[in-house]
């Protein structure tokens, strides 16, 4: 399958690329520049490297000609060291091209990078979350521009599947991206108790590559969205002694023994046969 990735030079889609290859996929790596350094260089077979901007959507109808699927992860990864205005209007619009291309090119499948900021925590003054472990039907209290913008793309995502009946279309509600536990839990000691914000999760990079390309070869319609999370948390605490001292007035609904997560990511289990695994 020819796959088209939006934001092939950042972190994930230098680690999703390589990915695809191995699964004998051919790629479309999108971004506003080449890139400076791959591992075997700028010219690599079955990746054709193309300059062009998401916001732009003339741009992206032209560079995903030929393409089978769409894995869009270009964004601004986080509401600071941007004007709110463009943190939010780059993502929304990014995220709109996207699927407005595919829908216009034909494609049916269609991956976008969410995050569990799409209903809020991490960047918002205090964070809100009406029970554990957080599931797809949480409510939003979104409230900065990142995780708005987060918010609208899976708003988007519901609209092209209600006017393009034809198409899939998953969204990812990753979280803190990383390539082993080990970094996790120092990246969570490091981080204090503002990892509560976090609620202390985490995605390995890896486990992220595989739901990527299960979500646009699970064979679903509509759009869905998945919490593609570890299923134990970056913490040495148990689960419910950190519920009970920094949200004790969330309602708990599973088993918070141990180091379970306080994710829920059944649905992508079900749906898409991803279930994180642990290195």
């Amino acid at each position: 399958m020819k796959i088209a990735v939006t934001g092939g030079n950042g972190d994930m889609g230098r680690s999703l690329i390589p990915y695809l290859l191995e699964q004998n996929h051919s790629v479309v790596s999108i971004d506003r520049t080449l890139p400076t350094s791959y591992s075997s260089g700028p010219y690599q077979p079955g990746v054709d490297f193309m300059v062009a901007d998401t916001m732009d959507l003339g741009q992206l109808i032209m560079s995903m000609q030929g393409c089978e699927a769409i894995i869009h992860l270009a964004a601004i990864r986080g509401p600071s060291n941007h004007p709110p205005q463009f943190v939010y209007a780059n993502n929304t619009l990014s995220s709109f091209n996207a699927l407005s291309a595919a829908s216009a090119l034909g494609i049916k499948r269609v991956c976008m990078a969410s995050s569990i900021n799409a209903i809020g925590g991490v960047f918002s003054r205090t964070p809100r979350y009406d029970y554990f472990p957080v599931d797809e039907q949480h409510p939003t209290y979104a409230e900065d521009p990142y995780s708005q913008s987060k918010w609208i793309l899976e708003q988007q995502g519901d609209a092209f599947a209600r006017r393009f009946e034809w198409m899939g279309i998953a969204s990812l509600r990753l979280h803190m991206l990383i390539d082993t536990r080990e970094q996790a839990m120092e990246a969570t000691t490091h981080m204090g108790e503002f990892a509560s914000r976090h609620i202390w999760g985490y995605t390995l990079l890896g486990e992220a590559n595989r739901a990527c390309l299960l979500s646009i070869t699970a064979g679903f319609a509509g759009h869905k969205v998945f919490y593609t999370v570890a299923p134990k948390t970056a913490a040495s605490q148990p689960s419910l002694e950190l519920a009970n001292q920094y949200y004790p007035d969330t309602e708990i609904r599973a088993d918070l023994s141990n180091q379970e997560g306080f994710f829920n990511c059944a649905s992508a289990g079900q749906v898409l046969g991803w279930h994180h695994q642990e290195n």
